[in-house]
């Protein structure tokens, strides 16, 4: 019988408070702009009190999303969450010869394009993305766009890319598993 190792963990750099603020303005204040316009305008108000009732729910929801960041390591497999998605692979299916820490503002072609799957707003992209040219796909958890940890798996069209707070932890870490 085979004994599980203790799962390792490693700090996700949190997200900007551009993007908690943007979170409350469209969550709360933009709705409550609009009832109000409605309001002072005289316009009928029909379902704005069940939007009242849907909006702080749909903002509970999406907070909830952005506090759930993790990457562990354990048994030879890395699983990622980010926000409601989850990814997990096999440290076997990376290239860790190729794998670095890389910031976007330099390595633009890494950068998520098109959202396929995901979560995205300033401070926080969290799911499935597409990447420019050759890079194909890319499961995102990025708060951060400086220290950037790009594990492209083999094969090249897909790839990692996480905003950690030590994120040559993760890569030695990978090496040694």
């Amino acid at each position: 019988m085979r004994t599980q190792s203790a799962p390792q963990s490693f700090e996700v750099s949190p997200p900007s408070t551009l993007a908690w603020v943007m979170l409350a303005l469209l969550g709360g204040a933009l709705p409550l702009g609009i009832i109000g316009a409605l309001w002072l305008t005289r316009q009928p108000m029909h379902g704005v009190l069940s939007a009242l009732v849907v909006i702080p729910l749909l903002l509970a929801f999406l907070l909830l999303a952005m506090r759930r960041r993790s990457v562990t390591l354990q048994d030879g497999t890395l699983d990622v969450r980010a926000a409601m998605y989850r990814k997990r692979i096999a440290v076997a299916e990376l290239d860790l010869e190729r794998a670095r820490t890389v910031n976007l503002a330099e390595r633009t072609e890494l950068r998520p394009w098109l959202k396929s799957n995901g979560m995205s707003m300033p401070g926080i992209h969290a799911g499935h993305f597409r990447l420019r040219g050759e890079f194909g796909k890319a499961f995102c958890l990025l708060t951060q766009r400086e220290r950037v940890l790009w594990l492209p798996l083999q094969g090249g069209k897909q790839q990692f890319l996480l905003s950690l707070e030590r994120p040559q932890a993760l890569l030695d870490a990978l090496r040694e598993a």
